[in-house]
């Protein structure tokens, strides 16, 4: 066989050295071998950077150019790995995780199987006792034995429990697949969220109003909820039931430009990985179900009217100097100034005899169109079955236009009231309070309400009842919160009660462009050491609401601004901007009450 057919083959002579021409040979041949897997190994190792070039090139792509916020892109689906569950996932704003649901197994029998097997049935439900424990053994046994073709014995077993079951091996008794729905933050969002069944049927909150939608869609549903707001939230009010020893509070945040809202609690609230009787007064929402009678919160609204009327101006005053008798009831103030007030000082000193004779001369029918305006006379539009509706007068005298005023006579949600001062501060537009988050740059549609001016004007007002009136402990350095207090006595067998009052604050932030309205109602606070024995909002719901603007602000982006003195209430043109001042207290000093 020839190596090289290519080259002639070497002649040998007399004398030549034989073993010399081999070993030439031979060196050929190794030569030659060598540069072949030389060139081998190279081509090897090109293939193998030109794929491993490819796997860097993608890899770059997908991690740095192709890169899109979690916000942009959406949350990834918490489904867990390689199982679809039935129901999708619910998720706040930011994608964390709020619902969602884990594969499960449930005990059921077959007693005709059962039977046929002839297992003994007191032995076979004294074993399972042990593995699951909250069975009654003579019931199980009954069950066992029962003339029903099928029967769940235990919903959603752990998998050591279906292992335990499996491996005694009962005839009759097997497993059904399903799912089971887990809520990772418990009762921080019970009312918001709300809960399904033990067939994973949504019965209250996001989970019932969506149950179509989280059936059939894979997509998780994103809430307009900020976790972080909420937790904030929770924390406040629950401290301040504590420290006031009061039955309940609820508290929200809203965006006032588009509606959606970052927080909603109400307390108590409950667990709806283990939720109460149905009956458990922790159930009910109080944010959306209750309705109250408001208190001086309305005096928000009676000075929109009145300004936005024509009727009254900022410069308007009206005689406080004793107390409104009409059709058989006396008006008073609880710290009555005994003068003749302006608009801002009526707002101020929360006079709720300048708040009624400003109703009676903007009329009932102003007043009851404006109201209706405003959200304050139908249920609100809000994601959740558990919705209450307004106790409105009817017929509406002109006594309940007196007391409407004051914030007594009309009773109302606390949302209403969250989502009507947002549309007063805003610029004058109505939106629909929403859970559900928007796109970044959704334009929502709003209805107008009050004037571009008279919006400046209410601002104006509400900042001054947190620097000079009875909101100052609502106050936070760099944010210029304004709002207004609200205290009213609620309604008992034969009358008000003095002594139990339900307590709110109503805020927004900053007052110079306003982002966020923040909602604090307390419940039947008691006085304290520290409030000198008082219970009004001033002393016991601005506190929280202060604390709550101070924490969530700079999580939302708000930077503090420096401290600007108090200003004094303007007169407004059309489109807002200041024109001729006015006194902003008539040279009186104000007094934080109410």
């Amino acid at each position: 066989m020839r190596l090289f057919p290519s080259r002639r083959r070497p002649g040998f002579h007399a004398g030549d050295d034989l073993q010399a021409g081999i070993a030439v040979r031979l060196d050929g041949v190794r030569s030659e071998a060598l540069e072949t897997g030389r060139s081998r190994l190279i081509a090897t190792a090109l293939a193998f950077v030109a794929i491993f070039g490819v796997i860097v090139v993608r890899l770059i792509d997908v991690s740095v150019l192709d890169y899109q916020s979690p916000r942009q892109s959406g949350p990834a689906k918490a489904r867990t790995d390689g199982i679809e569950m039935e129901r999708a996932d619910i998720t706040d704003r930011n994608g964390i995780l709020l619902a969602s649901s884990l594969p499960t197994v449930s005990l059921f029998a077959r007693p005709d199987d059962i039977r046929a097997a002839r297992v003994d049935v007191e032995q076979a439900a004294a074993r399972l006792t042990e593995i699951l424990p909250e069975l009654d053994v003579a019931e199980t046994a009954a069950t066992l034995s029962s003339s029903r073709q099928f029967i769940y014995l235990r919903r959603n077993l752990t998998p050591r429990q279906h292992q335990d079951v499996n491996a005694l091996g009962i005839p009759g008794l097997q497993f059904e697949k399903g799912e089971s729905r887990v809520y990772p933050h418990g009762s921080l969002l019970a009312h918001v969220v709300g809960m399904t069944d033990i067939d994973n049927s949504g019965i209250a909150g996001i989970e019932k109003h969506f149950e179509r939608t989280l059936r059939e869609s894979r997509e998780p549903l994103m809430l307009s909820i900020d976790i972080r707001a909420q937790t904030i939230v929770r924390d406040e009010l629950a401290r301040a039931v504590a420290e006031f020893r009061a039955i309940g509070a609820t508290g929200m945040v809203m965006d006032v430009h588009t509606g959606e809202l970052l927080a909603m609690v109400s307390l108590p609230d409950f667990d709806p990985n283990d939720p109460p009787p149905g009956t458990d007064p922790a159930l009910f929402n109080r944010a959306t179900k209750g309705a109250y009678e408001m208190g001086s919160t309305f005096k928000l609204f009676n000075t929109a009217v009145a300004l936005e009327s024509g009727r009254i101006n900022i410069n308007s005053s009206f005689d406080a100097t004793k107390p409104l008798v009409f059709a058989g009831h006396v008006i008073h103030d609880d710290h009555a100034q005994n003068r003749w007030m302006s608009v801002p000082e009526i707002l101020i000193h929360s006079s709720n005899i300048g708040s009624a004779r400003m109703a009676l001369e903007v009329g009932t029918e102003t007043q009851r169109a404006f109201m209706a305006r405003i959200g304050m006379l139908a249920p609100p539009a809000i994601e959740l079955p558990e919705v209450g509706a307004p106790l409105v007068p009817n017929p509406w005298r002109e006594i309940n236009t007196i007391t409407i005023s004051f914030g007594h006579g009309l009773s109302v949600t606390p949302l209403q009231l969250l989502a009507g001062t947002a549309a007063l501060v805003n610029g004058g537009e109505y939106r629909n309070p929403t859970l559900v988050a928007h796109a970044p740059d959704q334009e929502i549609p709003g209805v107008r309400v009050v004037r571009p001016k008279t919006s400046a004007q209410i601002r104006d007002l509400m900042r001054m009842v947190v620097t000079v009136g009875t909101g100052k402990k609502a106050d936070v350095p760099g944010y210029e919160v304004g709002g207004k207090t609200g205290t009213a006595e609620k309604v008992g067998h034969g009358g008000y009660r003095r002594k139990a009052v339900l307590a709110s604050f109503i805020a927004a932030f900053p007052m110079d462009d306003p982002r966020y309205v923040v909602l604090v109602m307390v419940d039947e606070p008691q006085g304290t050491k520290e409030t000198f024995g008082f219970i009004a909002a001033g002393w016991t719901a601005a506190p929280p609401t202060g604390r709550i603007i101070a924490q969530i602000a700079p999580l939302l982006g708000l930077m503090p601004k420096p401290p600007t003195p108090p200003q004094p209430v303007a007169e407004r043109n059309r489109d807002g901007r200041p024109a001729t001042a006015t006194s902003q207290t008539g040279g009186h000093d104000v007094a934080a009450f109410d």
